[in-house]
């Protein structure tokens, strides 16, 4: 049976079986020292001359081969204790070993941080890149941190609901990634930008405590702190006034903190609050970064940013545009009857800004139907077109609905702050590029004739498949 690295502490004078990667070799001689690494650390292997055979083998492994190794935990002499490392105390003087897998000369060193590495060259070899010690700790503390919300989540007595990932598209601020519906010619679904639509409809339903851990896809222009795809912890609650929803998030990451970064503190707690004009008018930002000293990689400042302008100008298009979420419930329930009041209507939206970027953002929300309408129709749709797109939640909206709001937390960028890492591309296991390609695979990439035929599609690229 397997032993795992970090176990060997405990097995010295035993004899036992380690497999993994060979992390780094040193020739002495008449003695090979190998580094091994698995999931849980290092230990180091001992290859002796007294076994011509073992020893010449082992003369063979060259970095990142796998191997699976048998032989006895030892105390390493005094002067050969590593104290950098939680095995350093032991080694295995190794009596078999197995070659599992050669490997050719790997595209860059792993057992650095990575970071001197063009992260281009990093993409296109994302399977390697990911066998670093910082990339391990970067998804396995992505993974404790997404085990803590949902902990959390549940004993605040939310339920756990998948929404479907193929949907209706919808105008909700970006452009939809389409896919076609092979069996209905002409005819696509949309990749959900967010469960928005659904975890209102959920609301309707009578659920009242909703959450999803959500996968999300914006067809969107460059940008440095975006994917195409990306998670967000996803909420929604019925019968519920703003400080209400706020207090599930503060909770959220104060309890977060203290339990899974305790070697992080809060500048202020509670969370100061800012109004929208405020923030823009103090700090020229609607993410305001309120730490004390900005050098200090372990201070962690939190700050909700509330009352954003419900619709925004456009000079770009010269018209109208929703400053947020479209769903938003503007204040004093009402919205004005032309475009000349439309600058001053302040909706119930709400972001949590970290360290100078939105980590969260939410919105008590439009839950009247004929007010709902009103709001795409004074930025241009018309009453038929907003029929066509939410004809359904105007529909379930009749049928009965508690008022309701909620929120969702950019999981990503949480991460990235969490970790002090600079981006999210270092916190996600197979990130695209700023212009959303994906360098291992070579997607997006070209579809054969067959495949278009089959969904009705025609290219216009001008070039012959």
């Amino acid at each position: 049976m397997r032993t795992l690295i970090n176990d060997i502490p405990s097995r010295e004078g035993q004899k036992v079986a380690l497999a993994g990667f060979v992390h780094s070799r040193r020739d002495h001689g008449k003695i090979i020292f190998i580094d091994l690494r698995d999931r849980t650390g290092l230990a180091q292997l001992v290859f002796i001359t007294k076994d011509k055979a073992l020893y010449e083998k082992a003369n063979t492994l060259r970095s990142e081969w796998v191997i699976r190794v048998e032989g006895v935990v030892n105390k390493r002499p005094p002067a050969m204790v590593n104290k950098e490392i939680p095995t350093g105390e032991h080694e295995m003087l190794v009596e078999s070993l197995e070659i599992l897998a050669e490997a050719i000369t790997p595209p860059f060193d792993v057992t650095t941080d990575g970071r001197e590495v063009g992260e281009e060259v990093r993409m296109k070899y994302r399977y390697v890149d990911l066998r670093r010690a910082r990339m391990h700790r970067n998804l396995q503390l992505r993974s404790k941190t997404l085990a803590f919300v949902d902990d959390y989540l549940k004993a605040q007595d939310f339920v756990e609901v998948e929404t479907p990932i193929l949907g209706k598209s919808t105008p909700e601020g970006a452009r939809d990634y389409l896919v076609p519906a092979r069996l209905y010619p002409g005819k696509f679904y949309a990749l959900p930008q967010a469960p928005q639509q659904y975890k209102q409809l959920l609301q309707v339903a009578g659920l009242e405590r909703y959450y999803q851990i959500a996968r999300c896809f914006r067809d969107e222009d460059t940008r440095g702190d975006r994917q195409p795809e990306f998670t967000q912890i996803d909420l929604e609650m019925s019968f519920v006034e703003r400080d209400d929803v706020l207090a599930v998030l503060e909770g959220l990451m104060i309890d977060l903190v203290a339990k899974a970064y305790p070697e992080k503190h809060i500048t202020q707690v509670p969370f100061p609050r800012l109004s929208y004009k405020e923030a823009q008018e103090q700090y020229k930002s609607d993410k305001p970064d309120l730490r004390k000293d900005k050098n200090d990689q372990n201070e962690l400042a939190f700050a909700w940013i509330v009352d954003f302008p419900f619709y925004e100008w456009s000079e770009k298009d010269k018209k109208w545009d929703f400053g947020h979420n479209p769903f938003s419930m503007p204040h004093g329930g009402t919205l004005p009857e032309s475009e000349k009041e439309m600058g001053n209507v302040l909706a119930y939206q709400y972001d949590l800004a970290l360290n100078g970027s939105e980590i969260a953002g939410g919105s008590i929300r439009n839950h009247k139907a004929d007010l709902l309408k009103k709001a795409f129709m004074l930025v241009g749709y018309e009453e038929k077109a907003v029929e066509e797109k939410f004809g359904h939640m105007l529909a379930a909206f009749s049928y009965g609905v508690p008022p309701h709001g909620g929120a969702a937390i950019g999981f990503d960028r949480l991460m990235m702050i969490l970790l002090n890492e600079p981006n999210i591309r270092e916190v996600i296991a197979f990130p695209k590029t700023g212009d959303g390609r994906d360098l291992m695979t070579n997607a997006p990439d070209e579809v054969s004739d067959k495949q278009l035929k089959e969904l009705h599609i025609a290219s216009t690229d001008g070039k012959k498949k």
